[in-house]
């Protein structure tokens, strides 16, 4: 087949890999637009485009598949298949309909759970024990498609998001490895999803990450592993902001406020929550490398002091 590959992240790369290792042929690849990054501004382009251009695919960066132009561009390559992980732009019908074997989307997640755009986050933030990935044919709706083959994994008990995306992502490529023949050939059996499991993984957002003392201590440490590499849950500790890259939830309330730094030392840096306590492991301050809690505590004074007070 002919294939046109549409990505953006790190997360799509090795699904890309897989294609390029098959006896298929990318045409070409899809991805985001260049833009500005980090505290310079400076203009980036995506992980796929990086990767396609070193294998010498040519790349296209459309702002929009809605035009006329969009859709002529696309019809030019003449392709059989149309494989979208993690491309970040709605695909319209007729784009959809131009492939001859129609577009497959490879996402994240155990679908009908965790439609959207932060399945992996979500699904750790909500204590799922399982997760995978799915192929899916593409529709009109958000990740609502007939789906066309799955694979289920656990999630660890102190798995971060970072260690879980970069798993999914092997798991989700050697799925598509696998399927591309199946696909070529029109043989795979499709199933709809079933709409009472569907649930909606939304975007990621950095307040999200600002921890709440208040609530339970087992909530707090899956946000710390959820949102461990990106945003990073964070608090304040003497009017700066602390990010909090490791922790753990311990049973047993105490009657200390929330936020409340219990003890701090070789055990880590023990924190009161409004249900049971936060054993915190690695920290990082503004402009600092993150570094263990027992390195931390030997440099700054935490006994008695509660984190979040501005």
């Amino acid at each position: 087949m002919n294939i046109v590959f549409a990505g953006t992240p790190e997360f799509s790369v090795p699904a890309l890999r897989a294609l390029l290792d098959s006896k298929h042929t990318v045409v070409a690849v899809y991805t985001q637009p260049d833009r500005p990054s980090g505290r310079g501004r400076r203009t980036l382009e995506s992980p796929v485009k990086r990767h396609a251009l070193g294998e010498g695919i040519p790349v296209f960066q459309p702002h929009t598949l809605k035009t006329a132009d969009a859709h002529s561009a696309l019809q030019a390559l003449r392709p059989d298949l149309m494989v979208v992980v993690a491309y970040g732009l709605i695909l319209p019908p007729g784009v959809l309909r131009i492939p001859r074997r129609g577009c497959v989307n490879l996402h994240a997640s155990l679908l009908p759970r965790w439609r959207g755009a932060a399945p992996i986050q979500r699904a750790i933030l909500a204590g799922d024990s399982e997760t995978g990935v799915c192929l899916m044919q593409m529709e009109a709706g958000l990740d609502t498609g007939p789906l066309l083959a799955c694979r289920h994994c656990e999630i660890g008990k102190t798995e971060t998001g970072s260690q879980l995306h970069d798993r999914l992502a092997r798991l989700g490529a050697d799925l598509l490895g696998d399927k591309l023949d199946a696909l070529e050939r029109g043989t795979i059996v499709s199933q709809p999803q079933d709409e009472t499991g569907a649930s909606y993984a939304r975007k990621l957002d950095k307040s999200e990450a600002v921890i709440d003392w208040s609530g339970a201590a087992s909530d707090i440490a899956l946000k710390v592993r959820a949102f461990n590499a990106w945003p990073v849950a964070e608090t304040r500790y003497r009017g700066r902001q602390l990010r909090i890259w490791e922790a753990e939830h311990l049973t047993g309330n105490t009657a200390a406020t929330p936020g409340t730094v219990i003890s701090a030392g070789r055990e880590g840096i023990i924190v009161a929550c409004g249900e049971g306590q936060i054993r915190i492991l690695k920290v990082q301050l503004p402009g600092a490398c993150a570094v263990s809690a027992v390195d931390f505590t030997n440099a700054n004074t935490l006994q008695g002091v509660c984190l979040g007070d501005q």
